[in-house]
């Protein structure tokens, strides 16, 4: 009688722990799978002017300038806009206000730039904020470089192209524009006072020459 206690005892015993062993090994294949899946789908975007680079102004200016490399083909390194706001020494509001529509225009984040110096003509001490500006790098360099080609420029009233004189002799570009109502995320009835800003293309180029070649590409409208 003893024995045929025993028996069922040390059957139930065994099965047990094998059951919860299996089961955690399934979870952890399906938790290594997802992240793998999500990272694949968000790299798939592409800037439309990052893409005809790659593809066409890379060639093109190999076969005009023949460099001898990949390497030496210049390309945009980064776009600074910058916007002045000298009367916000009186009013605090007006630099909030540009601030907001730099951040709308560009999709990124202003940081607010402080005088250098103290001007006692101006009621400027140093440190004063006086403006903002953004520095735009890889896919928002090239979608705000896109929008301002084929959209902002040309909604410039009599519009005939931008200078080609505006090259800082490194291959650098500096762009004026008047008004920020130029660009499409701007409410007319929304801005407090319209406001210019300087638009600082800076490139790998070693010469103007070469800068201008890949701006125009590029789609940059120059006067003819």
């Amino acid at each position: 009688m003893a024995t045929a206690k025993k028996e069922p005892a040390t059957t139930e015993e065994v099965k047990k722990p094998a059951a919860k062993k299996a089961a955690p090994k399934a979870k952890a294949e399906v938790k290594k799978e997802t992240p793998k899946a999500s990272k694949v789908s968000s790299d798939k975007y592409v800037a439309r002017l990052k893409k005809k680079y790659d593809e066409e102004i890379v060639k093109a200016l190999i076969e005009k300038y023949q460099y001898k490399s990949v390497m030496q083909v210049p390309h945009i390194e980064k776009i600074v806009v910058n916007v002045g706001v000298g009367d916000a020494t009186s009013n605090s509001k007006l630099l909030d206000d540009s601030v907001r529509e730099l951040s709308e225009i560009t999709g990124q984040k202003p940081i607010v730039t402080k005088s250098k110096k103290s001007i006692a003509s101006f009621k400027l001490r140093e440190g004063m904020p006086i403006g903002c500006k953004v520095t735009l790098r890889g896919t928002r360099m090239y979608e705000f470089l896109d929008k301002l080609v084929t959209i902002s420029l040309p909604r410039v009233r009599d519009f005939r192209g931008v200078s080609k004189n505006a090259f800082d002799g490194r291959g650098n570009y500096t762009l004026g524009v008047k008004e920020q109502l130029i660009f499409p995320e701007i409410d007319f009835d929304k801005v407090s006072k319209t406001r210019g800003m300087d638009i600082v293309i800076v490139t790998t180029a070693n010469t103007d020459e070469e800068a201008y070649t890949l701006l125009e590409m590029l789609g940059m409208p120059f006067h003819k």
